[in-house]
């Protein structure tokens, strides 16, 4: 019994560690996470009412991102990824924000938005590899009706998270949508900021952190914008 107990108690701090989130400051443009980044365009790193954030121009296939050499959730099933940013009203009709990416596999997450009527909608994107061999398969979450479009130029707060069998995506607390999914863990590979992966569909606006939990948040855990940010 005594043997179990302790085993049992060391095993708290490794069980805790693992549910500890990992937090990115979107505030540099040499390294994020403590990762290697490599710049494309002319990102900038700039004060805003939240703190140091980057700054991204683009529109379509050319414009400003960062590469960075890591992606916290490898391995990780269920999960939550969240990210604060604002969106510019200068910005193309659809535009791929934050990309995580699998080395050599159709394996993703990626957050997007679309511009209709001069605001925005969320749009969660989950691409994974069945290790079968079947066809890929995909889970999309987009809704641009009146009830899920925002503002433009102000500080938002977006979540996905995957419990295991559904994925759900939230801006600001508030659920967007839900949609089944089979996904699979992603593995080694690298994230893309203010841009697709393959430098397709440009961001323009800020980024100013993300943070990812080895397991799916109730909706009162999400990240929220800070007060005072003019939201």
């Amino acid at each position: 019994m005594k043997l179990l107990l302790l085993a049992c108690a060391l095993s708290l701090p490794v069980l805790a560690s693992a549910q500890q989130p990992v937090v990115w400051s979107i505030d540099s443009l040499n390294r994020i996470g403590g990762a290697t980044v490599t710049v494309v365009g002319s990102p900038r790193v700039v004060d805003t009412e939240l703190g140091k954030a980057v700054h991204f121009e683009g529109k379509g296939d050319v414009g400003d991102a960062l590469f960075v050499d890591a992606i916290p959730l490898v391995g990780t099933l269920p999960y939550t990824w969240e990210m604060i940013f604002r969106p510019s009203s200068k910005g193309g009709a659809a535009q791929r924000i934050f990309h995580l990416q699998e080395a050599g596999s159709e394996n993703r997450r990626l957050f997007e938005l679309r511009i209709v009527e001069g605001k925005w909608c969320l749009d969660s994107f989950a691409g994974t590899s069945p290790p079968s061999g079947d066809p890929p398969q995909t889970a999309i979450l987009l809704k641009c009706d009146a009830e899920h479009l925002f503002p433009l130029d102000q500080w938002y707060a977006v979540a996905a998270v995957y419990d295991g069998k559904v994925l759900r995506h939230y801006v600001n607390g508030i659920l967007q949508g839900e949609t089944q999914a089979n996904l699979q863990p992603l593995g080694k590979g690298g994230a893309s900021l203010g841009t697709r992966y393959n430098k397709k569909d440009f961001f323009t606006g800020d980024i100013f952190s993300s943070r990812f939990t080895a397991r799916p948040l109730a909706q009162g855990e999400l990240m929220r914008v800070p007060s005072g940010s003019g939201r």
